[in-house]
């Protein structure tokens, strides 16, 4: 017989009567529900006195006291070191919190934002690394630009920023990471398309870094962004791959044209401060020959003087002795030997310095060294013997001048 025959009510499966056990009432669990909250509430159950289900005042200050509490409660926020809160009111700004325990009017009336301010962040110009240091793709679009001397290079800038005010970073710009890469951007081809190329690739570096970072700052100080630009690295500057191979010969031509120039400087820094010397020691010899000669012209003068003195009070004694220094000086280098003959005016030359010489050469030791035996010694000794015959000669002359 199945369940549902006429005269068997009771073994259908939701009656829940009889031996099959089946799911409870729907009706009975929601009228149990319904006596759990009135009993909370304060309510009795059927055949009480209070069987309206109104709940008595007292209960309901009470429960209304204990959400105040806890919609209270959860205005307290912690505010982590390195980070700011915003608090806002409907959606304006109040004020700006430090670290630590703070509390603000709870939802939906206030609201707290959370920025960190000492988060080193970053946009990429030019290329995209995909979080890896090595691999940089190049995005043309954003690298390739022209430069004053209409050259194209590929440039790749990385700038690193932090939230200097969270209050600006928050609510004066809607993007500020997409503002600060566009202002880049801008700042990047601006002071690029003002530089040579040479420049840009070689020396200029680091001053087209320190350039673009000042634009940047500038700018986004004017828009109160609330960033503070904290480095801009030149990743690359290069120029494009379909002429990077002539590039790189123009380059090693510069260079060598450098270290020629150096070997150059070297050069001269060796040759000129010897020509210099040289020429500051000709000048030294110069001036001291100069004094030499001034000074021997003053001599000779102040000896001429004295002597004219000299000779205006004898001038037959200074005469003759003017004569006979003159002919000692003129005599006394040569080793001529003149012979004065008595009652002639003939006067025999004898080459007496050549027979002294080869008889002086004859008694010489074969051991002795030629340049021992040349020495000017004897010729010395046989001036100061040829003096006497030179003074007898001058002496014969005179006597017969008288």
């Amino acid at each position: 017989m199945s369940w549902n025959e006429p005269g068997d009510d009771k073994k259908d499966p939701w009656s829940g009567r009889g031996d099959q056990k089946g799911p409870p009432d729907l009706d009975e669990a929601i009228r149990s529900l319904q006596e759990k909250l009135s009993g909370f509430f304060g309510g009795g159950k059927e055949g009480d006195d209070n069987s309206s289900g109104i709940p008595p005042l007292k209960s309901l200050g009470l429960l209304m006291v204990g959400a105040v509490v806890l919609w209270g409660a959860s205005g307290f926020y912690i505010v982590d070191e390195g980070t700011h809160g915003v608090e806002t009111r409907f959606g304006k700004y109040v004020t700006t919190t430090q670290s630590g325990l703070n509390w603000h009017i709870p939802s939906p009336i206030e609201s707290v934002t959370v920025v960190d301010v000492k988060q080193q962040r970053y946009i990429e110009v030019g290329y995209r690394s995909g979080g890896t240091e090595q691999g940089l793709g190049s995005v043309p679009k954003e690298a390739l630009m022209l430069t004053k001397d209409e050259n194209i290079v590929d440039v790749r800038l990385a700038v690193q920023y932090q939230v200097k005010d969270a209050k600006d970073f928050l609510f004066s710009v809607v993007n500020p990471s997409a503002t600060l890469k566009q202002v880049t951007e801008s700042a990047q081809r601006g002071v690029v398309g003002s530089s040579k190329m040479d420049f840009v690739l070689t020396e200029g570096r680091s001053e087209i870094v320190a350039q673009i970072k000042k634009e940047i700052q500038d700018v986004m100080d004017n828009y109160k962004s609330g960033i503070q630009v904290t480095s801009v690295n030149l990743q690359d500057a290069q120029p494009p791959e379909q002429v990077q191979n002539s590039f790189e010969d123009a380059i090693k031509a510069r260079e060598d044209e450098q270290r020629l120039i150096n070997e150059a400087e070297a050069y001269s820094n060796d040759v000129v401060p010897k020509a210099r010397g040289a020429a500051a020691r000709k000048i030294q010899e110069a001036e001291g020959y100069k004094e030499q000669v001034i000074a021997q012209a003053e001599g000779e003068s102040t000896r001429f003087s004295k002597l004219l003195t000299e000779y205006t009070k004898a001038p037959d004694v200074t005469r003759k002795r003017l004569y006979i220094e003159s002919m000692e000086s003129v005599l006394s280098e040569t080793n001529t030997v003149m012979v004065d003959v008595k009652g002639s005016n003939n006067m025999l030359y004898l080459p007496l310095d050549k027979l002294i010489q080869q008889q002086q050469s004859s008694v010489q030791p074969a051991s002795v060294p030629q340049s021992t035996a040349e020495q000017p010694a004897p010729a010395k000794a046989e001036s100061v013997q040829q003096q006497p015959a030179v003074r007898a000669s001058t002496r014969g002359r005179d006597a017969r001048g008288r």
